[in-house]
């Protein structure tokens, strides 16, 4: 529309013979591509840049169809944002680093990572690609770690392609050259830069302390990724005996940690065992002195009420001897096995023994050992009871998690600092939840931090941390002191680069340096999207208006599982590092469930490919079945709602061709030559088109209201109903108007009457294809080059405003159409119900209808009898009185309110009686 009068100019190309969705994807995507419609446009003001913190998916190599379905919620929004007028910096990343990399490359290549080979610049892996088949650790072939990176950057490359074609296919409307890798140059060094900061200011540290450690994996986890899970095990009922052998028994699920065990606790309101607070007992089978302690953690109502503290079980363990002080009394390994000598504080030579049995074993094989001396001994009472308990996992783990004491890299996130807790916790205060409800989630989670978050991974594939240590004469890393880079020399990885000052051969020489051969959790990179992709602390003055123009972004889109994780964690960096949120708005999305309603998943089987669904129902159906779910609730899997996309986008298609020709056409039904149409809201002067810009200006109001709030399935809904309206009553109601064509008395509608409904109808259309651009990119494109040849794509038109509708309406209802469509559809339901051809004239028809049905009715009656086709007279009569005195009885009488309502309901719709049908249109002889 133009500024001056609102007229839309349309530039009208010749119409395919036949249309459909079908090839739509293919024939635009390449347009798309070759026209550069998405690419972010380096506007620098930060008030016409709309940017968002796209996710990066885990390259793992497996797509199910999960994956369409935030990301279309995403996209709608960009495409929304868009059209408004901004310049949306939309970018996209791949999550290539991390553990589920490095198992898709051990199980793929059959490789695993041995530090102390050499790097085979020839090596050539013994396997591509096992069909899915695990390999064991002991058939994978050893490789340098160098080797194991290079294999895991050439396999996410080969991932990274599956994944650019199915949203290139979805027609997500990403800006492809920002994409990013988190294992990438840039990354890395955003991810050691802000380290560096963080440990500058102290809020980065190290420590030796007990952690959740995975023994499968061999690497500490973090509290963000713990699983909390059912596993069966059983209660040993066990005597600890004081010095005159009188017995204490507590129960325990875990024998095997007996020799660790460093004290007994109790609830110190616990009258069963006061009394014995202070005092020793002996540990079975070890004979080990260890006194009975009391602390509030204890439950009274667990077990036996008194419990052994051995470092460590689990995580209560941990608070006990902390909190108590107790001694250090480690027995099991990082890869879950008992240690390999007996530790010096068991000095009982029988006790000594039976730990040499249980040396280099399993837990498991462990406990057995352990249960049979309890036998023999006579300290177990009974035999071991079954029961089923919570043990932590780690979320990718198999085996529960053990808690092993090693040195590892923590980050301050409030779990313990209570004046930074409190601090996050306004920050969430701050941030918009889509939906709200989503935001106790958060609340609950950082209130809930009981440590701060673990940084350090010991893995391979991953962004190294920036730092050396220096070695003493003894060749001792002095761990207080590490050696740090400048930031103009990131990224740097310490196991090949050297720290200023040394040379390469005092590496792990004494009096020379060694490398920190930890790795970055994938997290602490992930969390800094918002830097990365805004370029932050990047040199440069490019690189520096970019930051300004799109930092703090304005939306984070992201699944509700991961808020603890990604979500927490990028507000903690932006909170350390730029003391603000990294951007206004999250949207949290919900799970996809299968049609059984469970949650889709690799492991239980019922993943479906997304590329299926999109080869077969086409990308905008696909779309149109994520876009009708809301945020934050789960979603069912469901190709009938894909059905009802095709349809929708179809539908589009046919009724724009349709309405695009009219006044186009010869004799013998070919669209003529391309032509200039303008289409004018002051040239909309019938009642019943001004009915419909008064629902058009209407559905523009609330659709765009609530993508501004981010309720994007709340807008299609809206858009959704009256298109079809439109469709199915007013292009009825109006095309023989449109066409010019004389009426059952042959009289002809004026050129003005004729220039309002093709206005009209071309306005309508060229509304929708905009208000339904978000949710079908392919057809809406196809249908604006009909209208709008060279001027562009749909996905770079202004949003609809509803302002020069409503001017159009001139105070007419949207009721009229609404009205005119009922009448419409009794007049239809005369012919259906005696079953014959809706081309049969009604001779005479009488209507009943409430006042303000009649009053539409009547101003729409020669549109209305045109498409019932009724020849004859229609009387009108007015159920006004009627209507009235039920109201009134209503209001009147408590106990018939029920009735008088449901015949007010009734008498809303339009009755259609005494009418008369004339003859069948004679069917035409076959040719």
């Amino acid at each position: 529309m133009t500024d001056q009068d609102n007229t839309i100019t349309a530039n009208l190309t010749p119409l395919p013979d036949k249309v459909g969705v079908d090839g739509l994807e293919d024939k635009w995507r390449k347009t798309w591509d070759e026209s550069g419609v998405y690419k972010f446009r380096n506007t620098r003001d930060r008030k016409a840049v709309y940017s968002i913190d796209t996710p990066p998916p885990t390259v793992s190599g497996h797509l199910h169809v999960g994956h369409v379905f935030s990301y279309t919620h995403t996209d709608i929004i960009a495409r929304f944002k868009r059209m408004q007028g901004f310049d949306v910096f939309y970018p996209m990343g791949w999550d290539d680093n991390g553990l589920p990399t490095e198992r898709r490359v051990q199980n793929y290549y059959g490789v695993r990572v041995d530090t102390s080979l050499k790097y085979d610049p020839d090596f050539k892996p013994p396997f591509e690609g096992t069909d899915g088949k695990k390999i064991n650790a002991k058939d994978q072939v050893p490789v340098s770690r160098k080797n194991f990176i290079e294999l895991c950057e050439r396999l996410t490359k080969e991932d990274e392609k599956q994944f650019e074609e199915l949203w290139r296919s979805l027609g997500l409307s990403i800006d492809w050259s920002q994409t990013y890798h988190t294992i990438g140059e840039h990354p890395q060094r955003v991810a050691q830069k802000a380290f560096l900061r963080n440990l500058a200011r102290g809020e980065a540290y190290q420590k030796d302390a007990p952690g959740l450690w995975d023994v499968t994996f061999q690497t500490a986890v973090a509290q963000a990724e713990l699983e909390s899970r059912e596993y069966p095990g059983f209660y040993h009922k066990i005597a600890f005996r004081f010095e005159d052998g009188t017995p204490i028994y507590i129960e325990t699920t875990r024998p095997e940690l007996l020799a660790a065990c460093g004290a007994l606790i109790a609830n110190p309101d616990d009258d069963r065992y006061k009394q014995y607070f202070g005092q020793y007992v002996y540990s079975p089978l070890f004979k080990v002195k260890v006194p009975i302690l009391a602390h509030p953690a204890a439950e009274m109502d667990k077990g036996a009420g008194i419990a052994m503290c051995c470092t460590f079980g689990d995580v209560t363990d941990v608070e006990w001897w902390r909190d108590l002080k107790l001694p250090t009394r480690p027995i099991i390994q990082r890869n879950g096995r008992i240690i390999m000598s007996v530790p010096d504080w068991i000095e009982d030579p029988q006790g000594r023994a039976i730990f040499e049995e249980t040396e280099g074993k399993t837990t498991f094989s462990a406990r057995k050992i352990i249960v049979d001396h309890l036998r023999e001994s006579g300290d177990m009472d009974g035999e071991p009871k079954p029961t089923t308990r919570m043990t932590n996992f780690y979320e990718k783990g198999d085996k529960p998690l053990e808690i092993v004491t090693s040195r590892q890299w923590y980050l301050k996130n409030g779990g313990t600092d209570k004046k930074l807790n409190a601090e996050l916790i306004e920050r969430g205060n701050e941030l918009n939840f889509h939906p709200d409800f989503m935001h106790v989630r958060y609340d609950n989670w950082v209130n809930g931090l009981n440590g701060d978050w673990l940084i350090s991974r010991q893995r391979f594939f991953g962004v190294p941390f920036p730092l050396w240590y220096p070695l003493d004469a003894n060749g001792e890393p002095d761990y207080e002191h590490p050696l740090t880079p400048r930031e103009d020399q990131l990224p740097i990885d310490p196991t090949n680069d050297v720290p200023e000052g040394y040379d390469e051969s005092q590496r792990d020489q004494p009096n020379g340096f060694t490398a920190e051969k930890d790795i970055m959790d994938t997290w602490a990179t992930s969390s800094l999207t918002p830097q990365i992709v805004t370029h932050w602390a990047e040199p440069g003055e490019e690189n520096e208006a970019l930051f300004k123009a799109t930092f703090p972004m304005d939306l984070r889109p992201q699944g509700q599982d991961i808020i603890r994780t990604w979500l927490f964690s990028s507000i903690d960096r932006a909170h350390l590092e730029n003391h603000c949120l990294p951007w206004a708005n999250a949207t949290l999305s919900g799970w996809i469930l299968d049609p059984d309603h469970k949650k889709m998943s690799k492991s239980k089987g019922n993943v479906v490919v997304p590329n299926k669904p999109i080869k077969q129902f086409g990308a905008d159906a696909v779309r149109y079945w994520a876009a009708s779910a809301r945020l934050g609730l789960d979603a069912t899997y469901d190709e009938g709602q894909m059905k009802i996309g095709r349809r929708l986008a179809i539908k589009l298609l046919n009724a724009t061709k349709f309405a695009l020709a009219i006044g186009r056409e010869d004799e013998n039904h070919h669209v003529g030559s391309p032509a200039v149409a303008q289409w004018n809201p002051a040239d909309v002067t019938e009642p019943l088109d001004r009915a419909v810009m008064a629902k058009m200006a209407l559905v523009i109001r609330q659709a765009t209201n609530a993508l501004n709030a981010y309720e994007h399935s709340k807008a299609l809904e809206v858009i959704e109903s009256f298109f079809w309206q439109f469709c199915d009553d007013y292009i009825e109601l109006v095309k023989n108007r449109a066409y010019g064509t004389a009426d059952s008395t042959g009289k002809t509608p004026s050129e003005a009457a004729v220039k309002s409904a093709r206005t009209t109808l071309g306005l309508g259309l060229d509304t929708f294809a905009r208000l339904l651009a978000p949710y079908l990119p392919y057809a809406t494109e196809e249908v604006w080059s009909w209208m709008h040849e060279g001027e562009g794509s749909v996905h770079r038109a202004a949003w609809p405003k509803p302002e020069p509708y409503e001017q159009a309406a001139f105070k007419v209802s949207p009721d009229v159409l609404t009205y005119a469509g009922e009448a419409l559809a009794s007049l239809r339901k005369i012919k259906s119900e005696a079953k014959v051809s809706m081309k049969t004239p009604i001779l005479s028809v009488t209507l009943d209808a409430v006042d303000d049905a009649a009053d539409s009715i009547k101003a729409t009656l020669g549109d209305i009898a045109e498409a019932g086709r009724v020849v004859g007279n229609i009387t009108l009569v007015r159920a006004g009185a009627a209507i009235k005195a039920v109201k009134q009885t209503a209001a009147a009488a408590k106990n018939a309110i029920e009735d008088a309502k449901n015949e007010a309901d009734a008498a809303v719709s339009v009755i259609v009686e005494n009418s008369e049908l004339g003859e069948p249109p004679a069917k035409k002889p076959r040719k």
